[in-house]
């Protein structure tokens, strides 16, 4: 394509890695630099992330190439790589997933997680801007809806299926939830993510989680509990206040311990680490949600339903339950020797996307060195490690080191789920920006059928039962 002559000299085309500075771009020519349609560029426009000019004479409008250049770099859709036949993908400008390593809009993850809280990379995510010190506020009447229909739950109800409901009450307490404008996803996402946390009971309470009880938690996850552990006692974990980072007001509503100041850091750290890992199933699921256009509310409702899957953000129950039993048999081989005769994978061992240790793990790992209360644990974590690697090349997932968390601090096995789901939430909002500025409805696969070929005769209507014959049950005569 040839270049209107709008200022600055050939070789100042930004394609050509040369200085872009002074130069002007056309709204197509924009498009073809990002990698997306004319459309999308009128996005990016109108939440600020470029500025336009009328160009002389007033017909169209032109960009500054090098603010083009450097969304080009911080989105990842310049160049992007052709897709490989049949395979579903998307130019995504959000995590960047590499052998062992992966990247929040080009920043190493883990680096960013060691250096800045939940919060903060919430913002890094969804803005490209950081935030120091950045809080999330919950809206009251949106808080208040949430709690009252949470608490209405039966009590044996998971914390998925509160954060479910809770979704639902919000969306239906917010009448803007339809404003599908940067700004306005941005303040139902600043909100809704503390809502979930402040709609969960603390443990302890009626429908919350008793410390060490619940879910298989043995000896090994009571372990140091005191007395006053779920009664208000010198143990129990204070409340926490809507100005508190996150992770603070997370903390007791997954254990009724207090919480010393390096667990906390593991936790903050571990909902920083999960708040997005590319095109995840339930981030998938988000994006689908958004092509409708679906609000904000609805698309962290589609990803919460795909969350609960035991192959997704249910897969740290069954390592937590593990580890609980290692540290209870004061050894890995038994409790590994179980899993292999009854033909169970060992959990919290490997990942598809890293051929070495999972690098938010490695992370957890490091930190949780630094928690006391955490020794035992992290050594049955090492054991099952060690002894499994005699036989197979496995190492340690997120799922392994979140359970080292549950584990040594009270959790029930099922508080990995809970910080997966409040930290993904993060994530599938960024996505879902992403999706708005595409076009609709994109994601309408064709299915291919291979049921009986048409024309085929009306069916006949099946033969009545009697009234007390259940089903599947066959005739007497």
């Amino acid at each position: 394509m040839t270049h209107e002559p709008v200022g600055g000299a050939a070789g100042d085309d930004p394609r050509t890695g040369g200085a872009a500075e002074g130069r002007r771009l056309t709204t197509r020519e924009a498009a073809e630099l990002l990698g997306v349609k004319p459309e999308t560029v009128y996005a990016y426009v109108s939440r600020g992330q470029l500025t336009s000019r009328r160009a002389p004479g007033g017909r169209g409008s032109t960009l500054d190439a090098a603010e083009v250049e450097a969304l080009a770099r911080r989105t990842g859709r310049r160049e992007p790589s052709p897709a490989p036949a049949g395979e579903l993908v998307f130019r995504t400008g959000i995590t960047l997933i590499e052998p062992d390593r992966y990247f929040f809009r080009g920043v190493d993850a883990t680096e960013l997680a060691r250096a800045h809280g939940f919060e903060e990379v919430a913002e890094w995510i969804w803005t490209g801007a950081l935030r120091p010190g950045v809080r999330f506020t919950a809206d009251p009447e949106s808080l208040a809806a949430a709690r009252r229909t949470a608490a209405a739950l039966p009590r044996h109800s998971s914390s998925t299926d509160r954060l479910r409901v809770a979704v639902a009450a919000a969306a239906a307490s917010d009448p803007l939830r339809f404003d599908l404008s940067p700004e306005g996803v941005l303040s139902s996402a600043r909100s809704l993510i503390p809502t979930l946390v402040g709609a969960l009971p603390d443990a302890g309470e009626p429908g919350g989680y008793a410390a060490g009880v619940r879910d298989g938690g043995g000896p090994g996850a009571t372990a140091g509990t005191s007395s006053g552990a779920t009664g208000g006692g010198p143990d129990r974990a204070a409340a926490a206040g809507p100005g508190d980072p996150l992770a603070r007001q997370l903390w007791p509503k997954l254990s009724a311990r207090s919480a010393d100041a390096g667990a906390l850091t593991v936790l903050d750290t571990a909902l920083a680490l999960l708040a997005d890992h590319d095109l995840a199933p339930s981030t998938l699921a988000a994006r689908i949600a958004a092509s409708t256009h679906a609000h904000p509310y609805a698309v962290v409702s589609a990803g919460l339903g795909v969350l609960e899957g035991p192959l997704h953000g249910a897969a740290s129950g069954p390592a937590h339950r593990m580890l609980a039993e290692v540290v209870e048999r004061g050894g890995a081989a038994p409790v590994v020797a179980d899993h292999l005769r009854a033909g169970r994978r060992v959990p919290g061992l490997g990942h598809r996307l890293y051929s070495g240790e999972d690098p938010r793990a490695s992370l957890l790992f490091a930190q949780l060195e630094e928690v006391p209360r955490a020794a035992d644990a992290l050594a049955a974590a090492r054991d099952v490690v060690a002894t499994t690697a005699r036989h197979t090349p496995l190492h340690a997932n997120v799922d392994l080191a979140l359970a080292v968390l549950s584990v040594s601090c009270g959790m029930p096995g099922e508080a990995g789920e809970t910080v997966f789901a409040v930290s993904r939430t993060a994530g599938w909002i960024a996505h879902a920006m992403e999706e708005y500025a595409e076009r609709p409805l994109r994601m309408r696969p064709s299915g291919r059928y291979g049921g009986p070929r048409p024309p085929q005769p009306m069916p006949k209507p099946a033969p009545a039962r009697d009234a007390g014959q259940t089903p599947g049950t066959p005739d007497a005569n």
